[in-house]
């Protein structure tokens, strides 16, 4: 059948994560006079806020618990002692200044709007609502997009399949109609694949993975399969 519905995750994915987190806490260590090395935290921090985020695909971890641990973790490894408040603030000003910058991955204006010719585009995130909203219309993505589609609304995130079926309902599509691109292995390839969608895998840091799965190292390769 020929595809007319493509999902696409957000962060890590079209939006360049990384490099928008890494300003924003440059901006809030700043502005809150903390003094930490951003490159020295950040060395750390990745990897606790990549171990949050499983946590919390699972509901091992609520929102505020996630916001909140991944900050204090870092600051305990780095053995710098901060209040509770002083880093409830810094949690709090990060979701607020994350989506002033806008960084995007190369490519992605071109691929969406040659995609936006031939189908249907959505977003399927596990991010949350408030912030993901704003990183669409201040990166001027927002208009490409018929559905956005978050794990907040279902109440489960990906990879559960209610969020596919929920996102397959929302759009009007069906599965082996559509296509879901991510950067996630276990949340956006192998979620969507058990619910029967096709993958693209936006494997941008080269990893090793145990199936023969569509992917790509860059947004515009995506043009080779659709």
């Amino acid at each position: 059948m020929k595809p007319t519905h493509i999902f696409f995750d957000l962060d890590h994915t079209l939006w360049d994560f990384d490099k928008n987190s890494a300003l924003t806490f440059k901006k809030i260590f700043e502005l809150n006079r903390i003094p930490v090395n951003v490159e020295k935290f950040l060395n750390y921090y990745q990897n606790i806020n990549l171990k949050y985020w499983r946590l919390y695909r699972v509901d091992k971890v609520t929102k505020e618990q996630l916001r909140y641990g991944r900050l204090k973790d870092t600051f305990e490894i780095l053995k710098i002692d901060f209040s509770d408040d002083v880093i409830s603030k810094l949690s709090e000003d990060y979701i607020t200044y994350l989506s002033t910058f806008n960084h995007l991955f190369h490519g992605t204006h071109e691929l969406l709007t040659y995609l936006k010719t031939k189908y249907t585009l959505h977003i399927i995130t596990n991010g949350f609502i408030e912030v993901q909203n704003k990183k669409l219309e201040n990166s001027g993505i927002r208009k490409y997009f018929d559905q956005i589609i978050t794990s907040e609304q279902v109440g489960v995130k990906k990879p559960n399949s209610k969020v596919f079926k929920y996102a397959l309902q929302k759009a009007g599509a069906i599965n082996t109609e559509s296509f879901m691109i991510g950067d996630s292995w276990e949340a956006d390839i192998m979620g969507a694949k058990n619910y029967g969608l096709n993958v693209i895998y936006c494997n941008f840091g080269n990893e090793t993975v145990g199936e023969s799965i569509p992917s790509v190292k860059n947004l515009l390769e995506i043009k080779n399969f659709l």
